[in-house]
């Protein structure tokens, strides 16, 4: 006598499939789109602890960012290289840019580049060199 085990059925399988596709369909995006936002906090953050330090060092003696502050996030696989700028008239005395990196998860961007000055001035510039759509949305830490 042949004893039937339980086992799914095609359609249960099927409607199983179709849920977990539905899912992926909106979930995949709200990942990526959280994950693009945790980079742009993480870059932000990053130009305000530059921006501390070439506040409190010396005028005209820094160069270059130290090892930890010239990247975001500051451990681990950097996203964006960050750069002191020179002085000019128009930024107070320094500023400090976050660029993605060529081969980064933040290459492709609408932020593109985030600036920061010793005015307090916040922008964003992508690669063509354009203002970004809306600095307000990439400086958004909520």
């Amino acid at each position: 006598m042949k004893s039937h085990g339980s086992a799914f059925t095609l359609l249960e399988l099927v409607i199983a499939l179709a849920i977990g596709a539905i899912l992926a369909v909106y979930a995949v995006p709200s990942y990526r789109s959280h994950v693009a936002r945790s980079h742009r906090v993480d870059a932000a953050s990053a130009l305000y602890r530059a921006a501390q330090f070439l506040e409190a060092a010396p005028p005209g003696e820094v160069g270059s960012l130290p090892t930890g502050l010239d990247q975001a996030p500051s451990f681990g696989t950097p996203v964006y290289r960050l750069r002191a700028l020179p002085a000019d008239e128009a930024n107070g005395g320094y500023g400090v840019e976050g660029r993605p990196l060529e081969a980064g998860a933040m290459r492709d961007d609408a932020c593109g580049t985030f600036i920061l000055d010793a005015t307090g001035l916040r922008a964003n510039r992508t690669a063509d060199g354009a203002a970004a759509p809306d600095p307000d949305m990439c400086w958004n830490t909520r």
